[in-house]
């Protein structure tokens, strides 16, 4: 389309299209902004709302209180056991001091030390009551600390079962706010969508069309940026569902715009060739030419021939002759490239009086 346009056109379209794309840009920072906020809709929900929060709350005390009774009981186990190895160290020199003293006696049979045998005997059997007593105390605490221990492994067990079932609740919510969320993104995507089809259809070629193509662009970049990465998935059968029903209307209507132009084609060849030749946009048919095709149907030609001045497949005329000088012409072109007179159909400029 560029070879019939002027130098200076040719820089003011890339100017305008600088202000599409800043336009897009634009409208595309203020849909991510939007966009962004959508989660913001949705309340932020947490695990523990949807735990049956008393009874949670009184199984974590349950832990709590077990932890701690759990870990006083190991301090005063430590203890115990540390007083338990004091009673048999007392115990133990008791027994080997009482030993030699009995070999002495027997040795002297003395009757006299009878006394200091019963006495003797009885501080042993004090010493190892106390053994006992500190046995008891450590048996205590073991007791203890295993009791502590299950009442916490039960309430744990209690509480992870409560948790689990909230977790699930949980993650059904999540997908709620998920698909909810999704919709608020496809309740303002679609109607951007809709309108850039019909400024594409209606307006991309109009004055505005900047702008139109700015828009086109941004609700573009909406739709498979913003939307279609957040598409639930469910396991992907959302995905490949929406993919196909997708696929199948485009595809359809690729068809039937397909078959619309075949039959719009079929109808222009069956008209005029002058009629043909006037619908033709002038950029359009220069552009067509140029890549070697027909500006009328887009078939391949070879406009290298000589001899051929008309298209054998649609029969549309592609060189003339100069009305002028009856050099052989592009038959779209507006002037004769070696005289410079106008082709038919164009204004012929204003005589210029030769200076005297």
């Amino acid at each position: 389309m560029g070879k019939g346009m002027r130098l200076s056109e040719r820089w003011f379209r890339r100017g305008l299209w600088l202000v599409a794309l800043v336009f897009a840009g634009f409208l595309v920072g203020l849909g991510n902004a939007l966009v962004g906020d959508l989660p913001k809709v949705e309340r932020t929900q947490v695990l523990d709302d949807f735990l049956d929060r008393p009874r949670a709350e009184q199984l974590r005390a349950q832990v709590r209180t077990s932890q701690r009774a759990q870990q006083d009981a190991q301090s005063a186990l430590e203890q115990s056991r540390l007083q338990l190895q004091v009673a048999r160290n007392d115990v133990g020199a008791a027994r080997e001091t009482f030993g030699h003293w009995l070999a002495t006696r027997r040795a002297t049979q003395q009757a006299a030390q009878d006394p200091e045998l019963v006495e003797r005997t009885r501080q042993l059997d004090a010493l190892r009551q106390a053994e006992r007593q500190a046995q008891g105390a450590v048996e205590r605490q073991e007791q203890l600390q295993l009791d502590a221990r299950q009442a916490s492994t039960r309430a744990q067990r209690e509480l992870a079962q409560l948790e689990e079932e909230a977790r699930k609740a949980w993650a059904a919510e999540q997908r709620r706010v998920e698909l909810r969320v999704f919709l608020y993104r496809l309740a303002l995507t679609l109607p951007p969508l809709a309108v850039a089809g019909w400024l594409f259809r209606r307006h991309r070629n109009g004055t505005w069309w900047p702008f139109a193509w700015g828009f086109i662009l941004f609700a573009l970049f909406t739709f498979f940026v913003e939307l279609v990465p957040y598409l639930p998935s469910y396991g992907g059968y959302v995905r490949y569902a929406v993919g196909i029903a997708v696929t199948v209307f485009a595809g359809r209507q690729a068809i039937r715009a397909y078959e619309r132009y075949r039959d719009r084609m079929r109808e222009a060849e069956s008209r005029p060739e002058e009629e043909r030749r006037e619908e033709v946009p002038y950029d359009t048919a220069l552009a067509r030419m140029a890549k070697g095709a027909c500006p009328g149907c887009e078939r391949a030609v070879d406009l290298q021939a000589p001899g051929q001045d008309f298209c054998p497949h649609c029969g549309i005329g592609l060189f003339d002759r100069c009305g002028h000088c009856a050099t052989r012409k592009n038959a779209f072109a507006r002037y004769c490239v070696a005289c410079g007179t106008a082709a038919r159909g164009e204004p012929v400029p204003p005589a210029i009086a030769a200076p005297a």
